[in-house]
């Protein structure tokens, strides 16, 4: 695959631009009128996982937040921020953590190995790894990087159900529902972790479940 320049760049936009209005007259008059997404996704920052592409939604239709290995932390008001923006202002419905398979951060906090300043950031992962160390030293050495990638992205929405945005949310009676995904580079599938929060209640049950059924996919 060849490597564009930022003209090459510039002159991929305009066509794209011209063959969406020539195609959908007005696409571009729709977005302006009004942001009304019912998904965000939280994401890693990872070229080759596109929000859009790989669930078939529109601009417009998802919220997009994304950093290595889509971890979701009490100290960082740029994630958090951006999921009370979609929960209070935008009103979405489905929030959801989505890992994926291979993936480099997740890859770097299994193996201790150092990457540069990004080390503190993937401590947090890290922090996943050792609650799941009985788990993951359990099963076959060439499944457990998959293995963490699903563990972390059902504990960063466990992080996202216990932020004080969502607690608010759910006491009030908002509706918005969590999920936990993990997306295959392999063949462009995503993975359902079964961890999914409707509400406050179920949180611990469905992490038991969604933890037990990362365990019941190991082949040994």
């Amino acid at each position: 695959m060849t490597t564009a320049s930022i003209d090459e760049l510039f002159a991929h936009n305009r066509e794209w631009a011209e063959r969406m209005e020539r195609d959908r007259p007005g696409f571009f008059t729709g977005l302006l009128a009004q942001q009304k997404p019912r998904y965000m996704w939280i994401g890693c920052s990872d070229s080759r996982v596109p929000a859009n592409q790989i669930t078939g939604l529109e601009p417009g239709e998802v919220f997009v937040h994304r950093n290595i290995a889509n971890v979701v932390v009490p100290t960082d008001l740029n994630c958090l921020s951006t999921i009370q923006y979609a929960v209070d202002q935008l009103k979405v419905e489905h929030l959801m953590v989505v890992g994926h398979y291979g993936c480099g951060g997740v890859l770097a906090a299994l193996q201790d190995a150092r990457i540069g300043l990004a080390d503190n950031w993937i401590r947090h992962v890290k922090d996943v790894r050792d609650k799941h160390a009985a788990l993951l030293e359990g099963m076959d050495v060439q499944w457990r990087h998959d293995a963490l990638c699903e563990l972390n992205a059902i504990e960063q929405v466990m992080n996202i159900a216990h932020s004080t945005v969502m607690q608010d949310a759910w006491a009030r009676g908002q509706k918005v529902q969590l999920h936990g995904w993990c997306y295959s580079l392999n063949n462009g599938l995503i993975t359902n972790l079964q961890m999914s929060v409707p509400d406050v209640a179920g949180l611990g049950e469905a992490h038991r479940q969604a933890v037990a059924l990362v365990a019941s996919r190991v082949r040994q």
